[in-house]
This record gives structure tokens, C-alpha cells and sequence, in this order.
């Protein structure tokens, strides 16, 4: 039995929402899924996370850029933190 101890500040729910990682000012651009998100962060799903950097904007669609932080990552998979200004 696989028991694992909740560590987020608030619980996410799943979703599936298309968004787009943004850095080195607008020039490159990721597109990404939303898989899960809480107050605090999101799990996306990319293609690679190879050249995805330590921090970017995550965009939806018709929602302010929302500036992130990776806390986590694997193979296709990034957890991020929001940051708040």
C-alpha cells in the first residue's frame, strides 16, 4: 500500500487546460497542459522539460500571465509555484 503524506498548502484539483510557458522575454515560447492546479501551483505536462528554466510566465487564455516558479520536475513534468508580487 503506497501512503503518501500531503505536503501542499492547499489542495488541487485535476483539470486539463492548455497554457503556454513564456521566457527569455516573450522570445520562446512551451506549449503546455494544466493537469492539476491549487492557490498555490500546477502540475503541467510538457513535451520535455530540457530547456525550460527555472522560472517563467505560464499564460491562459482571457487570464493575467501568471509569473512561476519550478519546484519540481521530470521527464514531461513540471510542478510550479505561483509567485505572488
Amino acid at each position: 500500500m503506497d501512503i503518501r503524506l500531503e505536503k501542499r498548502l492547499s489542495p488541487r484539483r485535476n483539470v486539463i487546460i492548455p497554457a503556454v510557458i513564456v521566457f527569455e522575454g516573450g522570445r520562446t515560447r512551451v506549449h503546455c497542459t494544466i493537469r492539476n492546479v491549487s492557490e498555490s501551483g500546477a502540475k503541467l505536462d510538457v513535451t520535455s522539460v530540457v530547456s525550460i528554466p527555472r522560472t517563467f510566465d505560464l499564460l491562459v487564455e482571457k487570464i493575467a500571465p501568471q509569473p512561476c516558479f519550478v519546484v519540481w520536475r521530470s521527464l514531461k513534468e513540471l510542478g510550479v509555484q505561483f509567485v505572488t508580487p
